[in-house]
C-alpha cells in the first residue's frame, strides 16, 4: 500500500517506543531557523508589518511535505537523495548538478557563519572577521562530536541549541505582543511591489532549504537504516515515526520564524536601521529592554553555531553522493569557511549578504525538489511505499509554486 500524504494518521499515536525514533527532523529543522531566516523575517516584519506572514505559513506547510518525502526516500531505499541521483545521472550531468548544489551549500554557509559573527559582535563586541573564525572553530568541535560520539549525541546537541534559539527568538513577544487582527490580515496572500516579492523569495529560500532536502534523507538513513536494509513491518513503523518527527520539528521551527516576523511587525515598524540585524537588535533593546536584546542575541548565536555545523554536514553528504568522493568533514569545514570570512572582511553589510544568500537558496530549491518528487513516485525505486496520488499532486503543486515565485522575482527584478 502506498504512502498517504504526510499528515499524521489519527490512529498513529507516538507512543509504544515511537518517541525514541524521533530526532533526525529536529536536526534538519535547524536549517529552517538559521541566521538567514532572522535577516529575512526581521526585515519583512519591520518593512511591511504583517503583510508577508502568509509566506511563512505557506512555506512551513510546504516544508512538512518536502522533508517527509526526503526522509522517506532515505528510509525506503537506504540511500540519500544525492546518492540516488549520483547513481542515475551521467558524468557531465552529475558534475553540473553538483556545481549548482555547491553554490547552494556556499550560500548556506555564508549565512550561517555571518549570523554567528554578528551574534558574537552584539554580545561581546568581537570584530566580525574574528567572530566568523570563532563560529567556524566551534562548528568544527560540534562536527567532531558527530564523528566521535555518533548521530544520537549529535542530535541531542543540535536539539538543545534549537531549544535555546527558540527561547531567544520568541521571548520578545511576551514584552511586545502582536496585534491579533493585523495577524489575521497577514494571512491573506498578497504583495506590495517588487521589493516585497524579493523578500518573499528570500523568506521562502530561508524556510524550504535545499541543503535540508538533501540532508534529511542522509539523516534518516544513518539513524534508521545504517545497513541499507529494513523489513516491511519495521519500515512502516519508521515512516509513522518520521511523520511525527517532521510535523513536530517543523511546528517548532515554523513557530520561531513566525515569532521573529511578529516581533518586528509589532515593535519595529518605522524604527530607523531595522533593515539590519544590528539595527533591529538596537531597536529591540530600546523598545523592549536590554535583557530581551541579550536573549535575542543568544538565540542568534545558537542559530549560527548549530546551523553552520548542520550545513557543513549537508555539504559533505552532497559531495559524497554526487561525486563519490568522501572529503573529511573537518577539512571541508575549513575550506568552506574561507568565502564567508573574505566577505566579512570586505565590509559589505552582513544583513544584506544574508538576504541575498537566501534568494540564492530559493533558486536552488527546484533542483532538489523536482528530483525528490519524481524519485519518491517511482515504483522501481520505492516499491509499495511510492507516493500516493494525493501526495504526488501536492508535491508537484509545491514545486510549481516555488518555480512560479522565482520566475516572478526574475521578471520584477529586471523590469522594475
Amino acid at each position: 500500500m502506498s504512502d498517504a500524504a504526510p499528515a499524521v494518521p489519527p490512529a498513529a499515536r507516538p507512543s509504544h517506543g515511537l518517541w525514541r525514533l524521533l530526532g533526525p527532523a529536529f536536526v534538519a529543522a535547524i536549517a529552517y531557523v538559521d541566521p538567514g531566516n532572522v535577516a529575512a523575517n526581521l526585515t519583512a516584519g519591520a518593512r511591511y508589518g504583517y503583510l508577508l506572514l502568509w509566506v511563512l505559513v505557506v512555506a512551513n506547510v510546504m516544508a512538512v511535505l518536502v522533508q517527509y518525502l526526503s526522509a522517506k526516500l532515505g528510509i525506503v531505499t537506504g540511500r540519500s537523495l544525492p546518492e540516488v541521483l549520483g547513481a542515475r545521472l551521467g558524468r557531465r550531468t552529475r558534475l553540473a548538478y553538483w556545481g549548482q548544489a555547491e553554490v547552494v551549500a556556499a550560500a548556506t554557509d555564508l549565512a550561517e557563519v555571518i549570523g554567528g559573527a554578528i551574534a558574537l559582535n552584539l554580545l561581546f563586541g568581537v570584530p566580525l572577521v574574528v567572530g566568523g573564525l570563532i563560529t567556524g572553530v566551534i562548528s568544527m568541535l560540534i562536527l567532531t562530536i558527530q564523528q566521535r560520539r555518533g548521530q544520537r549525541v549529535f542530535e541531542t546537541v543540535i536539539t538543545t541549541m534549537l531549544a535555546v534559539l527558540t527561547v531567544g527568538f520568541c521571548a520578545g513577544l511576551f514584552f511586545g505582543p502582536p496585534d491579533p487582527v493585523a495577524m489575521l490580515g497577514g494571512l491573506v496572500p498578497r504583495f506590495d511591489g517588487a521589493d516585497s516579492v524579493l523578500l518573499a523569495a528570500s523568506m521562502l529560500g530561508a524556510t524550504v532549504m535545499p541543503h535540508a532536502i538533501y540532508l534529511h534523507s542522509s539523516l534518516a538513513r544513518d539513524r534508521h537504516v545504517p545497513d541499507g536494509v529494513v523489513g516491511a513491518v519495521r519500515r512502516r513503523r519508521l515512516l509513522v515515526a518520521t511523520r511525527w518527527d517532521v510535523v513536530l520539528a517543523l511546528v517548532v521551527a515554523g513557530g520561531v520564524n513566525v515569532s521573529m516576523l511578529l516581533l518586528a511587525a509589532a515593535n519595529l515598524p518605522g524604527r530607523e536601521g531595522t533593515d539590519t540585524i544590528e539595527g533591529a537588535h538596537a531597536a529591540i533593546a530600546d523598545t523592549l529592554g536590554p535583557a530581551v536584546a541579550v536573549v535575542f542575541a543568544v538565540g542568534l548565536l545558537a542559530s549560527g553555531l548549530a546551523s553552520t555545523s548542520v550545513g557543513a554536514y549537508a555539504g559533505s553528504e552532497i559531495m559524497a553522493g554526487l561525486l563519490h568522493v568522501r572529503v573529511p568533514l573537518l577539512a571541508r569545514r575549513v575550506v568552506t569557511l574561507v568565502p564567508a570570512i573574505v566577505l566579512l572582511a570586505t565590509g559589505v553589510s552582513p544583513t544584506w549578504l544574508l538576504v541575498v544568500s537566501q534568494v540564492v537558496l530559493s533558486f536552488g530549491i527546484p533542483f532538489a525538489m523536482i528530483p525528490l518528487v519524481r524519485l519518491t513516485r517511482s515504483r522501481e525505486l520505492m516499491g509499495d511505499d511510492r507516493n500516493a496520488t494525493a501526495t504526488q499532486v501536492a508535491a508537484w503543486a509545491v514545486a510549481g509554486i516555488i518555480v512560479a515565485l522565482n520566475a516572478t522575482l526574475l521578471w520584477l527584478t529586471f523590469t522594475a
